[in-house]
């Protein structure tokens, strides 16, 4: 990563910490502004605050931040107030890669409680002083950041990794967008390996992402025990009615705490529980979504909260983008196939029994809240199910990513806490990257659905329900390889390599004998294809998606060797 590092945020963030930190493990010289003012004055910042004023401090604060922020490779850390100047804002903007660490008021007041080095905080009532600098400065944070990171719970280790993953991105999207079919996004970019790692549940830091679609942008984030911060979504419901549709397997785990965390705030919400399983997502299915919305006299401001997996979340997506024309909804994601996927991107929907997903909308939610502590309560064949598309998103993508997955695939079928965080983080980045770049799938974000034309046509064959959709995509990526191979696109250790990370999670790697005809008939119901050719995403090499026709004889060659016999 070449270039400066700007740090910004409240006192008490963790610039200090986190900028040596990020500093050392970039190889960059780390400088923080007010020891470098304190070290040019001879004097601690609250004697310079007594003796000259704030504002005396604020022009002398901007002159030194000038002049550091023109050095070269260096991770600077900015006094709280810095971005309070134009100027400053223009310099850090201009200048390098501003990153926006954010925390909680509880957070700061426990870190600065006893800091008598912060002169704005000595008052009688601290946190009223801490709530009014925040609500003054959030804005301009805002407005010269590159990227916020929560900085909630302090974990170091996790928080620079968090940083050099968001960097990784930010970098491969200054690159340029890639907007050619079959063109793999990032080729050109650098890509930071992920260090494994290696912390409890307790510590994580909550990460937030940005999916950056204008003025339908909105944030995905990831933690541990999210569903206890009550902030996160009712700050997302702006009436005072909100509605839950869940299923009556998670509705008796989640339902209830959703809802108090809604009713504390002062909503009025209502509960819709709709039955278990992808056979469940049908035209019947919203029609009793739309018949309690009615019942209820739920007005255009109400908003849908989705509560469940999958098939909850396309199908209340789908009911917020009809009902009235339009209403808001959040994703509260509870399966790691939802987290990892199908909560972000806005693509929702319902089944038909001719295919898959072939009546729906795309429809951006306000937020997604992925609370990682309801993984487990999955059983585990569904955690393998989620590990399709985390596979999928190395496969195409991002090779390094594939590389940690193999090598930590144990971790993360054994639902080992860290290893599950990183892999959400790093499949949520690289989706929300292809859906910035194409939101309506219009060439590019069709690379997504490498191994879902094998894998849809499984489970309309074998009926909805039969097989779990992760399942299907991870044997449909199998097929997909073997393709690949057939083609001369993949060699035959990347096809192994494939085959047998799928297996390791613990996914089919043989499809079922729907025989050939029946085949053909399934895959020519796909949203890809184009003039009456199916379109296949396929692997050239292993980490770059291709989208192609391919001659008849090679895709039922593959039909035959991948296959129950």
């Amino acid at each position: 990563m070449s270039g400066s590092i700007f740090l910004v945020g409240l006192m008490g963030a963790g610039k200090t910490t986190i900028g040596r930190a990020l500093a050392k493990k970039l190889n960059k010289r780390f400088v923080d502004s007010d020891h470098e003012i304190e070290s040019r004055t001879g004097a601690s910042i609250p004697v310079i605050f007594e003796i000259e004023g704030e504002e005396s401090f604020r022009k002398r604060e901007a002159e030194v931040i000038r002049e550091l922020s023109a050095q070269q490779d260096i991770v600077l850390a900015t006094g709280g107030g810095a971005i309070l100047r134009a100027d400053t804002r223009e310099y850090l903007k201009q200048r390098g890669t501003v990153i926006y660490l954010r925390a909680g008021i509880n957070q700061i007041l426990q870190r600065t409680g006893r800091d008598k080095n912060r002169p704005l905080l000595q008052t009688a009532d601290p946190r009223r002083k801490l709530e009014e600098l925040s609500r003054q400065r959030e804005p301009y944070y805002r407005e010269v950041a590159d990227f916020v990171i929560e900085t909630g719970r302090p974990n170091v280790q996790f928080l620079v990794q968090a940083i050099l993953s968001q960097l990784e991105l930010t970098t491969k999207q200054t690159a340029g967008a890639c907007t050619a079919p079959g063109c793999a996004p990032h080729d050109n970019a650098s890509t930071v390996e992920p260090a494994e790692p290696a912390m409890n549940a307790s510590t994580f830091a909550p990460i937030t992402l940005q999916v950056d679609l204008g003025e339908r942008s909105y944030p995905i984030t990831i933690g541990h025990g999210l569903l206890s911060r009550p902030e996160l979504l009712t700050r997302h419901v702006a009436g005072k009615r909100a509605a839950i549709v869940t299923n009556d397997k998670v509705g008796p785990l989640y339902l209830a705490q959703v809802r108090k965390l809604l009713e504390d705030a002062g909503k009025q919400v209502t509960e819709i529980v709709l039955p278990d399983g992808e056979e469940e997502k049908t035209w019947a299915s919203l029609m009793k979504v739309f018949d309690v919305l009615l019942a209820q006299k739920c007005d255009r401001k109400t908003t849908l909260i989705a509560l469940g997996g999958g098939v909850i979340g396309d199908l209340t997506g789908f009911a917020a983008a009809s009902y009235m024309r339009g209403v808001p909804f959040v994703q509260i994601p509870t399966t790691l196939l939802s987290q990892v996927d199908s909560s972000v991107g806005g693509k929702t929907g319902i089944n038909h029994p001719l295919g898959k997903n072939m009546i729906g909308a795309f429809y951006q939610p306000q937020a997604v809240i992925a609370d990682t502590a309801t993984l487990h309560t999955l059983p585990p064949r569904e955690l393998s199910a989620g590990l399709a598309e985390v596979i999928k998103h190395g496969a195409i993508i991002d090779a390094p990513f594939f590389d940690w997955i193999e090598a930590n695939i144990g971790k993360l079928v054994a639902g080992d806490n860290a290893a599950l965080a990183y892999s959400i983080q790093r499949s949520c980045e690289i989706k929300a990257d292809v859906v910035r770049q194409d939101e309506r799938e219009g060439g590019l974000r069709a690379i997504l659905n490498f191994g879902h034309t094998f894998g849809h046509a499984i489970e309309s064959g074998l009926g909805y329900g039969q097989w779990l959709h992760g399942e299907a995509v991870g044997c449909g990526m199998v097929m997909a390889a073997d393709l690949s191979h057939r083609l001369g696109y993949i060699d035959t250790a990347a096809k192994d390599r494939l085959t047998a990370l799928v297996k390791a999670a613990g996914l089919p790697v043989v499809a079922p004998d729907l025989g050939t005809a029946r085949w053909l008939e399934l895959m020519e119901v796909d949203k890809k294809n184009e003039g009456g050719q199916i379109k296949f995403i396929l692997i050239k090499p292993l980490g770059k998606p291709l989208i192609t026709g391919v001659p008849q004889d090679l895709l039922l060659q593959t039909l035959a060797a991948c296959t129950q016999s």
